[in-house]
């Protein structure tokens, strides 16, 4: 195994990581609004990290297209 596996192993790890916290924040932002109070400010705090989290799977889903030469 070559250093690029390695790399490749190591970003779908990552993936996998942050794909579970994006997740688990959904979770977590559906249980907040549920209740009778909700803390609007914690909401809006976890939906930006969720969005950080998406744009983070992105980038690195991009990174693991191998680039084609045209």
């Amino acid at each position: 195994m070559y250093l690029g596996d390695n790399q490749t192993l190591s970003t779908r790890e990552r993936l996998a990581q942050l794909r579970q916290e994006h997740r688990d924040l959904d979770t977590t932002i559906e249980r907040l609004q549920e209740g009778p109070y909700v803390d609007q400010l914690e909401v809006r705090r976890l939906k930006k990290r969720k969005l950080y989290l998406r744009d983070a799977i992105k980038r690195l889903e991009s990174g693991l297209i191998p680039d084609l030469d045209a």
